[in-house]
């Protein structure tokens, strides 16, 4: 099983090399990157390109190791017990499969996303090490042991918004998404718009890292707020005439799609400004 590029995504030669280390050395792959450079999609276009299904784990700031594993629902087996409900003796009716118990019972070798791992506590990722390491992890109200059927290709998203522990780290093969170069992100925009003029892409692509090149900017525009910004010019039918700018008007046409927020717009407001006085 080896992972490589789709029709609809570029993988560089260093991130294939990575994706084909951690599914050889049966270690979970942890991403790290800029939003918006394809790290969510990665783990998804490698249950594409492996021919396998993939288990999506999305981890928000309330997110615990052990909803991972399983739930116990005993607010309503207690529920069921008070209205005399058949199976309220069986244990396993209140049991709540996780992702991890869903990817270690599959029939056939899956893909695991634990998409955003940073956003949990910082105990989230020492929490799974056991369960991660040995494949396996014990089920107290039933006195079972769940092992893994298939070792799923684990993939682990960060956005690198805290440190993860030294521990985790250690059990994980590690690659950071670099931000495309100019080729690179021309072929990604060409699997996206097959049909885009070159005229058009040379000249979105130089405003596009002139704008992400400017000095003071707060949040850098990423791959898919490109993409969506090209879409916009398409839908336009925008020439690359269109999109020059002048001293007078440093945003960059429909800058909506580029920038998200109001400190970068104020910020090519005041490029504008001083333009304009020194043109005086």
């Amino acid at each position: 099983m080896r992972f490589a590029s789709t029709q609809t995504y570029i993988a560089t030669e260093d991130l294939t090399m990575a994706v084909n280390a951690a599914v050889t050395l049966e270690r979970p792959l942890l991403v790290k990157g800029e939003p918006g450079t394809g790290k969510t999609e990665l783990a998804r276009q490698v249950a594409q390109s492996l021919g396998v299904e993939i288990i999506e784990w999305n981890i928000k700031s309330t997110t615990r190791a052990h909803q991972g594993l399983y739930e116990y629902d005993a607010v309503s087996r207690l529920r069921d017990s008070q209205l005399g409900e058949e199976g309220v003796h069986d244990v396993k009716n209140y049991i709540r499969k996780g992702k991890l118990w869903q990817a270690f019972e599959a029939e056939k070798r899956v893909v695991l996303l634990i998409d955003e791992v940073d956003k949990a506590d910082i105990e989230f990722p020492n929490d799974l090490l056991q369960e991660l390491d040995q494949m396996e992890f014990f089920v107290y109200e039933t006195g079972e042991t769940i092992r893994a059927r298939h070792r799923p290709i684990v993939i682990i998203t960060s956005n690198n918004e805290k440190e993860l522990p030294d521990a985790f780290l250690r059990r994980c093969f590690f690659h950071f998404i670099r931000f495309p170069d100019p080729e690179t992100l021309a072929q990604i925009v060409q699997v996206h718009f097959p049909d885009i003029k070159q005229g058009l892409l040379s000249a979105a692509l130089t405003q596009f890292f002139e704008l992400r090149e400017t000095p003071g900017l707060k949040k850098k525009p990423s791959t898919s707020e490109m993409l969506d910004w090209l879409k916009l010019l398409l839908a336009e039918d925008l020439t690359p005439e269109d999109l020059k700018r002048d001293g007078a008007n440093a945003l960059p046409k429909l800058h909506g799609a580029l920038l998200k927020n109001e400190q970068d717009v104020h910020l090519f407001e005041r490029l504008a400004f001083m333009a304009r006085r020194q043109g005086r």
